[in-house]
């Protein structure tokens, strides 16, 4: 068979170097071995006797034969090792269609079997390229053997296994510049990983940690390696792509929305630092996100961390060939599962591997954000430390939808009903239910927390600031979207509804509030819209979450009933931008009912009061720089306002009536109904100790209750999680137990409380409708 054009044009032979050369042929078949070799004849002009052996360069079959091995330590130091390959392209149809079904029949179109390559090479010779890795001389392979590993340098078999994983890597990077950068992956990652200096020395101290040999230890090491190391390849990574494509597809707009401004920053950091990715965690999709923009634009393959709940059949096997990697999660007590994990995660960090996951660890059941998990972070971080990475870029990425199919299962989950076991067959149902039109969905990235360097393990509190610094840049990147918006005005009458006329007017109060502060928007909240009401819109009617009502002289809208709670998700996601200000309402509201009193001092106290109540549910920045913002805030409505108040120039009514719109109620009213359930509860055992998981099934018990009797107004305010916060604020005032004869009294003095603040969120609530209707 002639060689092609290409193999006749690229000479493999070094021009440069006159001395002896080795050529490393990764050939997995005699047929590619034949190609190789008479592509280097061709090009043998000089008549001069190579010396070459063929390998099969693959993760799992590198195997070095003792007679190759002795070959490649035998050559002097000024020998030239040249890697070379043949390179096979897919289709144009093939590209475009992506992985097909016949291929995991056929096998990998870009590592076709004999009888496939000479078709190929016969009828479409251009889809074959031979390639030349980069080339080295023994004597800088060896240092750098030497260097990296715990050998004995005159060890052939461990030298001539590190020649050929050398050889690997150089051709790949070699083929990327053909197929693109998405096809970076991570080779012979346990060879690697078992012959570097540093593992080695780990594995020997948790060996006498434990007062067990080095062997057996080691033993173990490897089960564990097995278990957690992900192996990616450029066809499963391709089978991913579509997988997610189709998934999304299902349900939303082909294109997610990002801005390639920020992509394109957050290429340069991928390219220059160790990069975590931190996404914030809504749907089961989310995972899907982040690996599809990333593919799309051509990035390197980000690892992603997952539970072992998700290490089910079927997708089990395809996440671990896409860049999942399977974690337990429970192994504290486990030194080298953990010493393992730290190795690998150190390993990927130091060859530019972005890693990504859920900072919060699990999806977010009420729609806002969740308190960050530290485990994942903590381990990437020692991971870090122990390799003394620099300039680590730690990036919140926010991930939004419109509609989100499991909002539906998460209102019936905080209402008190068990979740399922997630399984090949729920996955499967799961699918299948994303069946319908849910909009768009949104991909931002926000400002990277950069650390120098790893804080050292033990400083629990620098990994709690790094953890919070992300949560708020998340939140700050998070898109006010259409359902996000229209769902705060709706529920902010409930149960009333509002005209069509209504609905536009406040709808453009609340985009123009978040112009001037300069808030992210979705496309749909920067047209008119008036003309824009049946896009999203339509969907939420579509999915019995708002109901319209056009047979009267006026079309009308309201929150459809028994729906409260699948709104209030949607509304939560943006609560985090009005917090500030409905704090502002408060502690105005506050001080206009007082007198004689310095009003200055009470709006800060009553601020400060606010901020403890609700800690459990926002992140704040830190103290001044809080109250900064809050003064700002204050500001932008009623300028100088503090200093009037002061001079008692003015009163805390004309603050109120100058703030437009008020929100106090729209933002926090659910977390005040479902704290005034926990309140009363810990009232009604007055003599008792709680306990978290009891006292959460009361409560909710008694929020239904409540409900039915209208003491709350929402079922939104009846969710485990907004209870088992309230418990957390018992717990921060030592409310908890009852530790004296006046715990009774400080758990009455704090349903007090929190029925004042219930008050006047009512109070505002009537004031924001007289707004409304004007």
């Amino acid at each position: 068979m002639a060689l092609t054009q290409q193999a006749e044009e690229t000479n493999p032979w070094p021009s440069a170097h006159n001395g002896p050369v080795f050529f490393i042929m990764d050939a997995r078949n005699r047929f590619e071995r034949r190609q190789l070799i008479e592509w280097l004849n061709y090009h043998n002009t000089q008549g001069r006797t190579p010396e070459n052996c063929a390998l099969v360069l693959m993760d799992k079959q590198l195997v070095v034969k003792t007679e190759i091995a002795d070959s490649i330590q035998a050559q002097p130091d000024d020998t030239l090792i040249v890697p070379i390959r043949i390179a096979w392209r897919p289709s144009a149809k093939a590209i475009a269609s992506g992985p097909r079904l016949r291929d995991l029949v056929f096998g990998d179109p870009r590592r076709p079997r004999a009888a496939r390559g000479k078709r190929i090479l016969r009828n479409k010779p251009q889809r074959a390229t031979f390639l030349t890795g980069q080339p080295d001389t023994v004597a800088n392979l060896r240092e750098r053997f030497i260097k990296l590993a715990d050998h004995d340098p005159d060890a052939q078999a461990a030298f001539a296994e590190f020649v050929a994983r050398q050889a690997a890597l150089v051709l790949d990077i070699a083929e990327r510049k053909q197929q693109g950068g998405r096809y970076k992956v991570p080779r012979f990652i346990a060879a690697n990983l078992r012959n570097r200096r540093r593992f080695k020395q780990s594995l020997r101290e948790v060996a006498a940690e434990t007062g067990r040999s080095v062997s057996s230890t080691a033993r173990e090491a490897d089960t564990y390696m097995k278990e957690m190391i992900s192996n990616p390849s450029t066809f499963w990574l391709d089978f991913y792509a579509k997988f997610n494509q189709y998934c999304l597809g299902l349900a939303y707009e082909d294109d997610v929305v990002v801005s390639q401004t920020e992509i394109e920053t957050l290429r340069a950091q991928v390219r220059d630092h160790p990069s975590i990715l931190l996404w914030t965690h809504k749907t089961y999709l989310d995972g899907m996100v982040v690996p599809k923009v990333l593919y799309e634009n051509d990035f390197p393959m980000p690892h992603m961390f997952g539970g072992a709940n998700l290490s089910f059949a079927g997708i089990g096997f395809l996440l671990r060939r896409a860049g999942g990697i399977f974690i337990r999660r429970s192994f504290q007590d486990n030194p080298v599962y953990k010493m393992v994990l730290r190795q690998y995660i150190g390993y990927l960090m130091e060859k530019r591997f972005p890693m990504n996951w859920s900072f919060e660890g699990t999806r977010s059941r009420v729609g806002k954000l969740m308190p960050p998990r530290y485990g994942l972070l903590k381990y990437v971080l020692e991971a870090c430390h122990a390799t003394d990475a620099k300039n680590i870029h730690i990036t919140p990425v926010s991930i939004s939808y419109d509609l989100i199919r499991d909002v539906e299962e998460y209102a019936t989950e905080q209402a008190g009903r068990v979740k399922k076991a997630e399984s090949l067959m729920w996955f499967i149902g799961y699918v299948k239910s994303l069946a319908r039109p849910m909009g768009r969905v949104y991909m931002n990235v926000g400002k990277p927390v950069v650390l120098e360097s790893a804080p050292d393990p033990d400083d629990k509190l620098a990994l709690a600031k790094i953890a919070f610094e992300v949560a708020v840049e998340a939140n700050k990147v998070t898109p006010i979207t259409f359902p996000a918006l229209i769902s705060l005005c709706l529920l902010g009458v409930a149960p009333r509804a509002l005209t069509e006329a209504e609905v536009v007017k406040e709808l453009e109060r609340l985009v123009a509030w978040a112009h001037q502060r300069q808030i992210f928007m979705s496309d749909d909240l920067q047209k008119d819209i008036s003309s824009n009401l049946e896009g999203v819109l339509g969907l939420m009617i579509s999915e019995r979450i708002i109901t319209r009502y056009d047979a009267g002289p006026e079309t009308v809208y309201g929150i459809e009933q028994n729906q409260h709670a699948i709104a209030s998700y949607y509304r939560n996601s943006i609560i985090h931008f009005f917090v500030h200000q409905a704090i502002i309402e408060l502690a105005v509201m506050k001080i206009r009912e007082l007198s004689g009193t310095d009003a200055v001092t009470a709006f800060w106290h009553e601020v400060e009061s606010l901020r403890d109540t609700f800690k459990f549910e926002f992140f704040y920045s830190p103290t001044e720089l809080f109250r900064a913002e809050i003064e700002d805030e204050l500001n932008r409505h009623f300028p100088d306002a503090l200093n009037q108040l002061e001079r008692a120039h003015i009163q805390g009514d004309d603050i109120l009536r100058a703030i437009k719109p008020l929100v106090a109620h729209q933002t926090l009213l659910i977390f005040t109904e479902a704290y005034s359930v926990v309140a009363d509860l810990a009232c009604q055992l007055n003599e008792q100790d709680l306990d978290s998981k009891a006292f959460t099934e009361q409560a909710l018990k008694l929020g239904k209750q409540a409900y039915l009797q209208r003491r709350i107004s929402s079922e939104s305010s009846i969710a485990k999680l907004l209870f088992q916060n309230g418990y957390q604020l018992l717990e921060h005032k030592g409310l908890h137990q009852h530790t004296s004869s006046e715990t009774g009294e400080q758990r009455r003095a704090l349903a007090i409380q929190i029925r004042d603040i219930l008050r006047r969120l009512e109070a505002i609530k009537a004031m924001a409708l007289t707004q409304t209707l004007q």
